[in-house]
């Protein structure tokens, strides 16, 4: 004997609603208004995070940076790729942002709320112009987020122009895909002191000398 459970019709409507966008590459894309719709919280000074991952990265065109930033917008890790050329779809984007995510920091699926955010930013060709591929990129990003247990932020883009926060209309003409890197943002946390280990230390280092 067999036991079950027959699907209920909400779970046959939502099982229908995730063939039909598993289906169509355009459902799984989101436009600016609804990027702004979502609530995706404002960065305090986007300049200073683009510098920084640019100083970092070095970014050319089709490079992706995913960037995890503590509470007070520090650095906590990030990882650089390079795009491959495809369709524009979110689920692939999705994918490659959480491998990236999972080899460079520890998922957060265990706190309630969650307290790192992920930022992405994308050097592409063209304009500033919100485009299918930037689309595929924050439908990516979202979710990629929710699957990490991070806040989503900001999806950025960096072209010849400069760079441009889409969603927001905050953007600047430095750096851009043609910059010269500049030093490290303030943004990021200076490099622990090396710690000299006290007094034990101190007398190997004075047999050492001998």
């Amino acid at each position: 004997m067999t036991f079950g459970f027959a699907p209920s019709s909400a779970a046959s409507a939502s099982s229908a609603d995730l063939s039909a966008a598993s289906a169509n590459p355009l459902a799984r894309v989101l436009e600016p208004a609804e990027w702004a719709a979502a609530g995706i919280p404002l960065l305090r000074n986007p300049r200073e995070v683009v510098s920084g991952l640019h100083s970092r990265h070095c970014p050319r065109p089709a490079t992706a940076i995913v960037a995890v930033l503590d509470p007070d917008e520090r650095l906590c890790a990030s990882a650089s790729f390079t795009r491959r050329p495809a369709p524009a779809d979110g689920w692939m984007s999705r994918n490659v942002l959480l491998a990236q995510l999972r080899r460079v920091i520890p998922h957060d699926l265990r706190r309630r709320t969650p307290v790192r955010t992920a930022v992405l930013l994308y050097c592409r060709e063209g304009d500033a112009r919100w485009t299918e591929e930037d689309g595929a990129w924050m439908w990516g990003l979202r979710d990629a987020c929710t699957l990490h247990g991070l806040r989503c932020g900001a999806y950025i883009t960096l072209t010849r122009d400069g760079w441009q926060v889409l969603g927001e209309g905050r953007g600047g003409r430095r750096p851009s895909a043609d910059s010269t890197p500049e030093p490290f943002a303030t943004s990021e946390a200076p490099p622990p002191k090396p710690r000299t280990g006290g007094a034990a230390s101190d007398v190997l280092r004075r047999a050492a000398a001998r």
